[in-house]
């Protein structure tokens, strides 16, 4: 029998949000040389709405990271399955990523770009997890700030299970 779900963040509030993140990084990148790398698989529904809500000429990369497996945490280790295939020099990047919860992921690939010589990197994710970061960062951009619960949906999976949802849930025991 599938567990009972209850709604965190419904479909409307995301793209409430997914909008006002938008234009606020259409403002903050004017002028600039923009390149958003999504780090999949968990953030490509939310780079591919959020793209679309910002009005600059952009440029699109992917990477894809792994730390959880088919867990409900992170390993803590961070492996880098298929790496950037563009040369990210003198670039504005900023790295779009589902959920900040340890915050190990996006520092190791902050570090990594950085390495690489870009013009500034910066993060942006739909959601914060301050209650179990294990490294001092705190992303640039973020939707919404949760607490330490297990979500799913808009992107994030279970199992491989429900990025399809349009909306954030998690399941009532």
């Amino acid at each position: 029998m599938e567990k009972k779900k209850k709604v965190v963040i419904s479909k409307k509030e995301i793209q409430d949000k997914v909008k006002e993140l938008g234009k606020v990084l259409s403002k903050d990148y004017k002028d600039k040389n923009l390149l958003v790398v999504s780090l999949l698989k968990g953030s490509f529904i939310f780079t591919a709405d959020l793209v679309r809500e910002i009005d600059l000429p952009t440029k699109i990369s992917f990477m894809t990271t792994s730390s959880y497996g088919d867990k409900e945490e992170s390993s803590g280790k961070v492996n880098i399955i298929n790496d950037l295939n563009m040369d990210v020099e003198d670039m504005d990047v900023l790295i779009v990523d589902d959920i900040m919860d340890s915050g190990l992921t996006m520092k190791v690939i902050i570090d990594h770009i950085k390495s690489l010589n870009p013009a500034s990197v910066k993060s942006c994710v739909l959601l914060d997890k301050p209650e179990r970061r294990t490294v001092e960062l705190k992303p640039d951009y973020a939707g919404f700030t949760i607490p330490d619960l297990f979500i799913v949906g808009y992107g994030l999976n279970y199992g491989e299970y429900y990025r399809n949802v349009p909306y954030i849930f998690s399941f009532e025991d």
